[in-house]
């Protein structure tokens, strides 16, 4: 059943008008849980080396200290979302960084490579719960017309997370040791589940959530058969999914790419493309203006555009600064469609919105190891330049045909 986006929300009563500071709080103190969450996913990238001296291991054994971690993180995005539903997506998010916590100090004392994976697994399964959970409650409290916004600003701490993690992992690789950015990051939690714990008592409680009948699979099952049901939402995780596999399949040799053609080092060019997280910042402060001026349609197909233009720039790019605009211009427009996809998830399913939402998220991370893992099977044979044109023409046709869905859904709801 597809719910009007003025929909208003069962799982929690909206803030008062006069709360805006509330929310401001609450969504700051979830932004920084989000930022642990993103370094969590990526801190580890960079200190791959460190961690093969160390336990003495080849670099695919100590891969798996990444790899564990997302099988984990793609694992449990089911459960979160009837969890959070059930129980309060605030207070679950509140107890899940507890767990998050532990999880790092485990991975920071971890004695041996075995025992470091096993606690990344647990990490992997707690931040699960973070982003998911953090859209779906802003989509229960905030009106759809001012949701976008709040998420955008949601957004900072992703962005700031995913490219401070690569350069903090690098120095504690060569200069901190191993065990620093863990422990950061355990300080990090439980700091934020406390702060966050405090919070849920100047929030309006969760209502009465609706009690499963039966076994819990066959609950969970139910939640997002229901979900599933709903046309508009088959549409946006649909569209997630190839969002996800057409800019990260694309992205993912960007770096391989400019040291092929440019002659850059490998650092070098892998520096080049974490510029696109100042393009997300980029969109997350002026996204209130962007939102305003284009509206939702304007921002997909006008996102859509961006992207494509941006990852061409990168595939022809003639010299290492045409490429930086490019990676910069990819964040921007990733953003402006990507953010008007999660406003669309938070509302597609208000009923059992926790649900819904980590539907999308989960959609949105298979996307993305889909993509790459396609694009990684043909890079070989046709070359890293084709794959990112191929990336950038997919990404295109895909924001269009979602501006086209959502400007014909908007005709037929008013």
């Amino acid at each position: 059943m597809t719910t009007s986006p003025a929909a208003g929300s069962p799982s929690n009563a909206p803030l008062p008008a006069d709360s805006d500071r509330v929310l401001a709080g609450a969504v700051a103190l979830l932004s920084v849980a989000a930022f642990g969450s993103a370094m969590s996913l990526r801190i580890t990238d960079a200190l791959l080396p460190a961690l093969g001296r160390e336990f003495d291991a080849p670099l695919g054994a100590v891969a798996w200290v990444v790899t564990a971690f997302t099988i984990a993180y793609a694992a449990t995005q089911p459960l979160f979302g009837p969890i959070g539903d059930r129980y309060g997506k605030y207070r679950v998010i509140a107890w899940t960084c507890i767990a998050c916590g532990i999880a790092s100090a485990a991975c920071a004392f971890a004695p041996t490579l075995r025992t470091l994976i096993l606690a990344r697994v647990f990490a992997g399964a707690t931040v699960a719960a973070i982003v998911p959970l953090a859209m779906a409650w802003i989509g229960d409290v905030v009106p759809y017309e001012r949701r976008q916004a709040v998420l955008a600003r949601f957004l900072v701490g992703q962005v700031m997370g995913v490219g401070l993690a690569q350069a903090i992992g690098g120095l504690a690789a060569d200069h901190l040791g191993r065990r620093t950015p863990f422990l950061l990051l355990a300080v990090l939690f439980v700091v934020s589940a406390w702060r966050l714990q405090r919070m849920t008592s100047r929030l309006p409680p969760p209502a009465p959530a609706r009690r499963g009948h039966g076994h819990f699979v066959a609950h969970l099952l139910g939640e997002y058969g229901a979900v599933l049901r709903g046309r508009w939402a088959r549409v946006v995780l649909l569209t997630v999914f190839l969002e996800g596999a057409a800019v990260f399949g694309a992205f993912a040799f960007f770096a391989t790419h400019l040291h092929d053609t440019l002659g850059l080092s490998l650092t070098a060019a892998g520096t080049i493309a974490m510029a696109y997280g100042a393009g997300g910042l980029a969109f997350a402060f002026g996204s209130s203006r962007l939102i305003a001026r284009l509206g939702e349609v304007g921002l997909a197909r006008g996102g859509a555009l961006v992207i494509a233009l941006s990852i061409g720039a990168v595939a022809f790019a003639p010299a290492p600064a045409v490429a930086v605009v490019g990676c910069v211009g990819l964040g921007l427009g990733f953003y402006m469609l990507h953010n008007t996809l999660q406003t669309n998830a938070t509302q597609m399913a208000p009923e059992r919105r926790g649900a819904a939402v980590s539907a999308f998220a989960l959609a949105y991370f298979l996307g993305q190891s889909a993509g790459v893992a396609l694009a990684g099977a043909v890079a070989g044979h046709i070359g890293t330049r084709t794959v990112i044109v191929v990336g950038a023409a997919a990404v295109g046709a895909i924001g269009f045909a979602f501006a086209a869905a959502a400007r014909r859904r908007s005709a037929a709801t008013h």
